[in-house]
């Protein structure tokens, strides 16, 4: 059996309920005081139940009333998030978006994608965290961020992986003698390491590469110095203390220091840079703008 009452007239009980007259409900809702009655009045008609006491000034709600009231409330909260989901939707007028990005976000050209997205978004809020691949991915999965970039291999349980760019990772030295001809795990071996991402150390998905490499070639790897960032681990390198790893877009940057030279693997090593989304859930329609903005900048840095 279809209902007996409309969103027009679940609205003006629920605002005759919370202001305690037609006049006042017919005020917010903009319409004529007797237009606010007769909505209510049709719905006691069709179930021949009174919703209100109407004594004096004030409306008391009956026992029938707070029954619907309770009902009301959820109905009409759901028809205005659906509204409002659907505003943003087409305007992106409001709302939030949360996205993780790489610890090294600016050298896929992704360090202007707030400053763009909050141009051409003013009235929705932008939540941009740069992490580890792995803290990323912890993120994601817990819905802390609702979707996010990452570097490959990481823990892909409860969430999907889209597969975006491949990014050669390449062998840094101030020796030129270290980068005449591509290296192998055994030249590895030899050589002392500096190597950056410090706080998660061989749960980085690159320096899980290779430690992956270095156990199936039978050989230990001599790091003599673990530091944060990549900056700090390219100007130990420049120094001479020790050779590191890098992308291409890092090598190709100008963060890279004079002096230092650069060859790929004899077995070619990636990073691969993925989206990340849980498996449960729908993106945000900001969060879904900032996903199509950041896959947009990286099939342009890969072209």
């Amino acid at each position: 059996m279809d209902s007996a009452f409309s969103l027009a007239q679940l609205r003006a009980f629920a605002v005759a309920a919370d202001t305690g007259s037609f006049t006042a409900a017919a005020q917010e809702l903009k319409i004529s005081q007797p237009a606010a009655s007769e909505l209510v009045r049709r719905v006691e008609a069709a179930y021949r139940l009174p919703l209100f006491v109407r004594a004096g000034r004030r409306l008391r709600l009956t026992p029938a009333g707070d029954e619907l009231l309770v009902w009301a409330r959820h109905i009409l909260a759901a028809v205005d998030g659906a509204d409002q989901a659907l505003r943003e939707l087409r305007g992106l007028e409001r709302g939030r978006a949360s996205f993780g990005v790489l610890k090294n976000a600016s050298y896929y050209l992704l360090s202007d994608l707030a400053e763009r997205f909050h141009r051409e978004h003013p009235g929705v809020q932008v939540r941009l965290v740069g992490q580890n691949s792995a803290e990323v991915a912890d993120a994601v999965r817990s819905g802390e961020l609702e979707a996010g970039l990452a570097v490959l291999p990481v823990s892909l349980e409860g969430i999907s992986a889209t597969r975006l760019l491949d990014d050669e990772v390449v062998w840094v030295s101030a020796d030129p003698a270290r980068t005449a001809r591509p290296v192998t795990m055994q030249d590895v071996a030899r050589i002392p390491l500096v190597l950056y991402d410090a706080h998660y150390a061989w749960r980085d998905p690159t320096r899980s590469q290779l430690a992956d490499r270095a156990a199936d070639a039978g050989v230990d790897l001599d790091v003599v110095i673990e530091v944060e960032t990549v900056e700090a681990a390219l100007e130990l390198v420049a120094r001479g203390v020790g050779d590191t790893m890098v992308s291409r877009a890092v090598a190709a940057s100008d963060t890279m220091p004079p002096g230092l030279g650069t060859v790929g693997f004899a077995q070619p090593m990636y990073d691969t840079i993925a989206l990340l989304t849980r498996d449960d859930t729908v993106l945000s329609p900001g969060t879904r703008r900032l996903v199509d903005m950041a896959t947009e900048m990286m099939f342009h840095r890969r072209a």
